[in-house]
Order: C-alpha cells, then structure tokens, then sequence
C-alpha cells in the first residue's frame, strides 16, 4: 500500500467516526505558509506561498468559509532524522500563518516499534504523534486517533479564542496556562 492510499484510509476512518459535524476532513490540502509581498499599498499585494499536507481537518462555517483546525502528515514503514526536520519545520510555518493551528504526525505500518527518539528530538513543531501497527485499524487505535484529533480541534478553538478575543472586555481571564505532556504505551 503506499503512502497517499493509506492517508485516504485514514482521512475515511476520521471521517466515519468524527462526531464534529463541522469539519471537513480533506487530503492532499494545500495551506498557506507564507506570503510574498510585491508591493506595500493601503492593502499589500501580496501571493500566499503553499505546502501541500496530507491531511487536513477543516471548520467550515455557515457562511462557506473556513478555518484549518488540525493537520496529520503521515510517513509508512519508517520515518527519517530528514522527514523529522522538514515535518516539524513546515509545521512551524504552518503555525505562522495560522496560529490557532495544531499539527501531528502520524506513522504507519509500524509494527510494534515505538515512536523514535528522532521525532521527539526534531519534531518540536508537533502537537501529537502517534504509531499504528499495520495498515488496518484496531479499535484501539481508532479510538485513540478520535480522541486526539477531537481534543486538537477543541485546542485550536480554544487557542484563537485566547488570541482573538484577549482584549474584549467581556473575555475569560485565565490565571494560569499549561501544555500537557500525554504518553501511552
């Protein structure tokens, strides 16, 4: 199975069980990352700069637009030091554009081979991560997969919550801010 096959099986699965109805789950995405300024007038003419991404969780809104929530990029089989740096950095530029986004990465066809240290020590642009045994789902992992992406979209919301309406007089005001560190065996 390659790799596009195996993201579309899995874009299918996020799909069938995702109790959002809200969001869209899309392949093959493209996002802005950056913007090329041409010129500087009362509006910047401007041309966004893309990354394609291999999965994308998308808000859609009554008034057709839309607002990116989640992004999965997806490797099978292995996952180099290389693919650590570039995931993670696009996930970066991603959050530039887009700083209510959360980005993870997910590895296929793994067998029971945990996570490498290589994601950990290069990946500090990822939200999450997670390995699947084979190319089909256990239930355990489609739970699991729900459970994360689920949280990702209800911390992207909360995140441009806390950026967009931090100066409203009638705004939460948090004491205290915590990222959580989740690992499972």
């Amino acid at each position: 199975m390659t790799e596009k096959e195996w993201v579309e099986r899995l874009a299918g699965l996020i799909r069938q069980n995702l109790c959002d109805k809200r969001i869209r789950v899309e392949t093959a995405k493209r996002l802005p990352y950056g913007y090329e300024i041409f010129e500087y007038r009362e509006t910047p003419d401007a041309k966004p700069i893309m990354y394609q991404t291999d999965l994308a969780l998308i808000e859609v809104f009554d008034n057709d637009s839309w607002r990116p929530r989640v992004i999965v990029e997806a490797k099978i089989d292995s996952i180099t030091t290389h693919d650590a740096i570039t995931y993670s950095r696009k996930a970066d530029a991603h959050k530039t554009v887009h700083p209510y986004l959360r980005y993870g990465v997910v590895l296929g066809n793994r067998g029971d081979k945990a996570l490498p240290g290589r994601l950990f020590r290069h990946g500090t642009g990822f939200d999450f991560m997670m390995s699947f045994n084979s190319f089909k789902f256990t239930a355990a992992e489609t739970s699991t997969i729900i459970d994360i992406v689920s949280d990702e979209i209800r911390a992207s919301r909360s995140i441009e919550k806390l950026l967009y309406e931090s100066r409203l007089p009638s705004r939460d005001r948090y004491t205290v801010f915590r990222r959580h560190l989740k690992l499972q065996l």
